[in-house]
């Protein structure tokens, strides 16, 4: 056999070198941030377990529930869930604590439906210093779509100023006399939703608005203020609020004899935590907006996708309401952030989590209302960007008319 020369060696070992090359991309394709690793995704958020909110506590309950589910399933490319979720009492200093746990001692990958405008603000500016990916935050404020100032921060619900624009725009066209008066809650929240309704209703139709009174999430009662709006002698009511506040409110006005168009905010609009409590006879009439399918809703009954749901709600979390529609919500906001977490594949980093997030197209999921999908873009961070006018019959919400577009 003829000795191998030098140039052949060298030939040889540049030969081996690049066949072992070829056989490492996929573990070279293989990147983690914080909170990720081949067998684990750890997520945190802050929910409302306790305090004046602790009506959608439910949500945070829900979602832990699901990825064990998911877990169960396999996980998520073979890598397990971990969901963090700490009570921060609709409290925003407590939010700020909680969260600065989750990131710096945590250390998870993403925050995922930071619950509350007020929490959410208080800890804005400190998740995008971080670069932490803030996502599909449980509140409707405007500013969560603001990608060129805060572009780790992506919203989840329908913007309160839309919602408030949908209201007054059906007002100006089906009530255009309205003496309409306003309760709101004394926060970004309120005040959102607020700026939504009259923005809605422009220079001329603000003069419908005669009353208008708020209220501090401290307050024990808005019985006070409901008994001043009626007597402003107005004949709708927007009642913007939260849970424990919209119950009363609705309760109060139907007792006082005031039997205004009385119009809540999505937030306050579930059968189970918030029209039950108040009295299913006494919510008769009212009106709201929806973008996701009412479980009371007995068109829905042998809907495929509602049919899982209840499965779901019987095997994982059989101490949940079916009935609140706080907890189909949650489910369809946990499987909006499996098809993220799912798109990034083995690049589990905080920026291509962000990247995944801000390229959502045409992601139909089932138990939205039909028609309807969820996109983003990096220049567009209104996840949700349709919703219906539904009214509620004394036992479920109905829709009715279209499926209106923010853009309309």
């Amino acid at each position: 056999m003829r000795p191998s020369s030098p140039q052949r060696r060298t030939t040889l070992l540049a030969c081996a070198a690049l066949l072992a090359l070829s056989a490492w991309p996929a573990a070279a394709q293989k990147k983690y941030g914080p909170g990720a690793s081949d067998t684990e995704i750890k997520l945190g958020q802050t929910m409302p377990y306790s305090g004046p909110a602790s009506a959608y506590g439910t949500i945070g309950k829900l979602q832990m529930a699901y990825f064990k589910m998911i877990n169960e399933q396999g996980g998520i490319n073979g890598r397990k869930v971990t969901l963090i979720s700490l009570d921060d009492g609709y409290s925003p200093p407590r939010a700020v604590e909680q969260v600065r746990k989750l990131v710096e001692q945590d250390e998870v990958l993403a925050l995922f439906q930071t619950l509350g405008t007020p929490s959410n603000s208080a800890i804005h500016k400190y998740v995008n210093a971080k670069k932490v990916p803030h996502l599909f935050l449980a509140t409707g404020a405007t500013k969560w779509a603001d990608p060129k100032n805060y572009p780790w921060t992506l919203g989840f619900n329908l913007s309160y100023q839309a919602e408030g624009v949908i209201y007054a725009k059906y007002l100006l066209k089906s009530k255009p006399n309205a003496k309409i008066a306003i309760l709101y809650q004394n926060d970004d929240y309120g005040k959102d939703l607020l700026k939504g309704v009259k923005d809605g209703l422009g220079a001329q139709g603000a003069k419908m608005i005669v009353a208008e009174a708020s209220y501090e999430v401290t307050d024990p009662t808005v019985d006070s203020q409901i008994v001043t709006l009626q007597g402003s002698g107005a004949d709708t009511f927007i009642n913007i609020t939260t849970p424990k506040f919209s119950a009363q409110s609705i309760r109060k006005a139907f007792d006082s004899g005031w039997k205004p168009l009385h119009i809540i905010n999505n937030v306050g609009a579930s059968v189970g935590s918030v029209l039950t409590p108040a009295g299913l006879d006494k919510s008769v009439g009212l009106l709201t907006v929806q973008y996701y399918k009412d479980p009371n809703d007995p068109q829905w009954k042998d809907d495929p996708a509602m049919l899982e749901w209840r499965a779901f709600m019987g095997r994982y979390y059989k101490e949940g309401d079916p009935k609140d529609a706080s907890n189909l919500y949650a489910y369809i906001a946990a499987q909006a952030m499996v098809h993220v977490l799912k798109a990034c594949g083995n690049d589990l980093t905080r920026e291509n989590v962000m990247k995944q997030a801000a390229n959502i197209k045409n992601l139909k999921l089932p138990l939205l209302l039909p028609g309807m999908a969820l996109n983003t873009s990096p220049t567009d961070f209104f996840l949700v960007k349709q919703a219906q006018l539904a009214r509620f019959t004394g036992t479920q919400w109905a829709g009715f008319g279209d499926v209106l577009s923010t853009a309309d």
